[in-house]
């Protein structure tokens, strides 16, 4: 018997599967019983099949590294053994989810209008004059239905006393959800009989709730409007996504050069046939290059003139230009009161307790607790520019106080969470792996949030960074209905 339960330790952590040695939560009971049957050699012939379809589905991600030369595709890191959430505790997530994110678009729209919530003193004014996300470009417009962020990329993370925070929200051109789509097709070729005995919520939809979300915001009325995915190009590290929804949509994938903006302010996409007007872009490129006639003039890789076309309401942009300044981790720190403040209710998910270094007080005690807290840049994403305090040398910490020093409005810091585990299959038997949640939130005409989400799993004994691209995994994430148990 290869995985044996009661050599399982959770002391002192909260494990998502198992709730102490040898004794399994409720909802993966029937897993890890079928777990512990297993021997040895179909272990290793589950996990090699697993490793073979990700190779074979061509799974990737891209990693930058100066050592190796530049942009390197790896096969997708898998592990076998899924993350289980119970249906009544996900739908609590869910709707807390869908709280923050409609929060977050009113406030998004108030700071592109009327700025109510700074003339009411809830957010500092020198916070969003300060802010390298605010497009003063975008002051004024208003998109279809009031949304800005269309598709936002929540990542929650649970404590070791089993409570579930929201780690930070990402709203400019989040991704993963491709992964956590492949995830699930990985899982059902290994795994097949499971998929018959368990209630396991399906995730399959996204693609088509994606596709409908975008196509309600078309300026012109069809029956089926033009949608296309904007992607910078094979050298992205997310290219991978970017055709996979394209295709699952039986959308265009284009790139800046495939489309104009003609005399009339409308979008074109070139094809054999000529040019086809475009209704609305699925873009995967940031702000600053998605327009050279509008932002970055140096940029190869945006359409020149697309700002003008958004404005004119001649295509659809999602997400919106300038909807990043709601993806600022300083923001992240007032959404409980942006809650309060355009909704009138208590935010229903607890942030992660934060010190904001603007001001002074909080940012003494991050200077003098650099080696207990965990450091975070306003706008850096995928793990980079951070400092994870208990795990930093004297000189990195002595590196950080200077860069806060020079500009507090840029870091915040927060406690070192213990992260809640899950087993996670090493060698021939299961130990505890550090994990997060990223679940996706679609906004449009209505909103829409995946069953569970992107589960990203720190692969190192020990470790709580995530991302892939800091040597991080990922598994399955089932949303089990006990009551079909």
């Amino acid at each position: 018997m290869t995985i044996n339960w009661r050599n399982y330790s959770v002391k002192g952590l909260h494990d998502e599967l198992i709730r102490a040695a040898g004794k399994p939560r409720d909802a993966a009971a029937s897993l890890c019983t079928y777990l512990r049957g297993l021997s040895d050699q179909e272990l290793i012939d589950h996990k090699a099949a697993a490793e073979l379809a990700i190779r074979t589905m061509g799974i990737t991600f891209t990693v930058y590294s100066e050592e190796e030369g530049g942009s390197i595709d790896r096969a997708w890191p898998f592990d076998i053994i899924p993350r289980i959430i119970a249906k009544q505790e996900w739908d609590r997530v869910e709707q807390g989810l869908k709280q923050r994110v409609q929060a977050l678009n009113l406030f998004i729209d108030d700071l592109y209008h009327d700025q109510r919530i700074i003339k009411d003193g809830i957010v500092p004014a020198e916070l969003i004059n300060n802010s390298r996300d605010f497009r003063p470009q975008c002051v004024g417009v208003s998109p279809p239905f009031g949304v800005w962020a269309h598709i936002c990329g929540s990542d929650l993370v649970r404590d070791k006393d089993g409570t579930v925070y929201v780690l930070e929200d990402n709203l400019r051109v989040p991704s993963g959800v491709s992964y956590m789509l492949e995830n699930r097709q990985v899982m059902k070729r290994v795994f097949p009989e499971l998929f018959e005995d368990y209630s396991i919520e399906p995730v399959d939809d996204y693609p088509s709730q994606l596709y409908e979300m975008l196509a309600s915001l078309s300026p012109r009325k069809g029956d089926r409007p033009e949608v296309v995915v904007l992607t910078p190009g094979i050298y992205n590290s997310a290219y991978f996504e970017h055709a996979y929804l394209a295709q699952q949509m039986g959308a265009e994938l284009v790139e800046g050069s495939d489309l104009l903006v003609g005399d009339d302010h409308c979008v074109y996409m070139r094809s054999v046939e000529g040019l086809v007007r475009v209704d609305v872009i699925y873009r995967r490129i940031d702000d600053l290059f998605m327009d050279p006639e509008a932002f970055r003039p140096d940029s190869m890789l945006g359409v020149p003139g697309l700002l003008r076309a958004w404005k004119k309401g001649k295509v659809a942009l999602a997400n919106a230009p300038g909807s990043g300044v709601a993806d600022d981790k300083v923001i992240y720190t007032y959404v409980p009161e942006i809650i309060r403040y355009y909704l009138d209710q208590d935010p229903i998910l607890p942030n992660v307790p934060s010190y904001l270094c603007v001001n002074k007080q909080d940012r003494d005690h991050v200077l003098a607790h650099l080696d207990k807290l965990v450091v975070k840049p306003a706008n850096e994403s995928g793990g980079y520019g951070m400092l994870v305090g208990p795990q930093s040398t004297r000189a990195e910490r002595e590196e950080f106080a200077k860069l806060i020093k020079k500009n507090p409005r840029n870091y915040m810091a927060q406690p070192m969470l213990t992260l809640s585990t899950a087993p996670t299959l090493v060698d021939d038997h299961a130990e505890p792996r550090h994990l997060d949640l990223r679940p996706f939130i679609l906004s449009g005409k209505s909103t829409y949030v995946t069953t569970g989400g992107l589960t990203r799993v720190a692969l190192r004994k020990g470790s709580t960074v995530v991302n892939s691209s800091q040597g991080g995994g990922s598994k399955d994430t089932w949303i089990v209905d006990e009551a079909g148990l």
